[in-house]
Formats: structure tokens, C-alpha cells, sequence
């Protein structure tokens, strides 16, 4: 089976009409490591679905500082979804970390298929609970877990993380410094 169906079955049952329907507007895309989607002021039109690589989105302060909201591994959707539901630049940096393939589909699009098609529309509503239901373990936690705890799960998570993307990125992601990171690095080995 496809394995872009099974992702969209694990939300809704998907039918081979619906998802004709979506294959006709989404186009397939290979990002490159560095290349971004969405860019703070300015406006997106697009949701992607990620099938392969790794993406994130971050914030810059003023100084240039990083601070990393999420990581996206396959299979997720990615994009600025706040700014496209409220129709507004995009406060965040979404960049793919590495070769990514992605399938890109206009927002607006999405949304008219939603209005003439109940199928789309509550797999829609179920993507959309998902990135809640997300979101909030994400906050759960920052406010609930240690350091070192939080570094345990990202790596349950995306088990070669580490060699994946730079330790500065990590910290930021945890809301640790890279030096505190080292350190946590350094006592999960000596007690492994």
C-alpha cells in the first residue's frame, strides 16, 4: 500500500477517491538541507507533508539567536498553519536540516476541497487535532520534564539525532545552552 495512504489512514480512513483527489493537488517536491518554506514577515500559501528528511521551525531574535519551536520528522506536516488559518505572515523560520522530500499543497486549495468534500474535511479536522494533541505534549514537557529527561525523549523520538543536526540546535529545541547539553551528553554515557 502506499505509504503516504497509511499516513493519511492513521488519522481517517481515506478512500481511493479522496485521495486521488489529493494526489491531483499536491506536487512533489526534493528540498535541500538549508532551504527554507516559510520566512518571518512573509506570507505563506502552502502545507507540506514530509515524507523523508528532517525540517524544523525556529524564531530569531533580534541578536540572531535561534530558538527551535519544533522538529518534523516523516511522516508530519509542516508549515506556518498559523499564519495560513488566520491568513497572516508567518512569525517562524520552517528550513529542511536535510534532503528533504516533501509533497507541497496550496493551503487554499485544501480549503476548497474541504468545502465541497466531507471526507477531506474531517481529515482536515483530524490532521488539525493531531497538531494540537502535539503541541501540547511539546508544552507538557517543557514545564514537566528536566533537561535531561527532555534530551531522553527527543532522542526516543529521532534516535540518531545527534548525528543528524548541530548540538546548538538540540539546546535550543530542549531550551538548554549547548554547554549544558555537553553535560547531560557526558552523564547519560558514563551511565550507560
Amino acid at each position: 500500500m502506499n505509504p503516504n495512504l497509511v499516513f493519511l489512514n492513521s488519522f481517517l480512513d481515506v478512500s481511493d477517491e479522496t485521495f486521488s483527489k489529493l494526489k491531483n493537488i499536491a506536487k512533489y517536491k526534493k528540498l535541500e538541507a538549508g532551504e527554507l518554506i516559510a520566512k518571518p514577515g512573509e506570507m505563506p500559501n502552502n502545507i507540506y507533508m514530509l515524507v523523508s528528511g528532517m525540517m524544523r521551525a525556529y524564531l530569531s531574535s533580534e541578536n540572531g539567536k535561534e530558538f527551535n519551536k519544533n522538529f518534523f520528522m516523516p511522516f508530519s506536516f509542516v508549515g506556518s498553519l498559523t499564519a495560513l488559518i488566520q491568513n497572516q505572515p508567518s512569525k517562524l523560520t520552517y528550513e529542511a536540516l536535510t534532503l528533504c522530500r516533501v509533497y507541497e499543497v496550496s493551503f487554499q486549495d485544501i480549503l476548497a476541497l474541504c468545502k465541497s468534500d466531507i471526507n477531506i474535511s474531517n481529515l482536515y479536522n483530524r490532521i488539525l487535532e493531531n497538531v494540537y494533541v502535539k503541541y501540547e505534549e511539546r508544552q507538557l514537557e517543557l514545564i514537566s520534564m528536566d533537561a535531561k529527561a527532555r534530551y531522553i525523549s527527543l532522542r526516543k523520538k529521532v534516535v540518531n539525532i545527534d548525528e543528524l543536526i548541530p548540538q546548538y540546535q538540540i539546546a535550543s529545541y530542549l531550551s538548554i545552552t549547548p554547554v549544558q547539553l555537553s553535560r547531560i551528553r557526558r552523564k547519560i554515557k558514563r551511565e550507560e
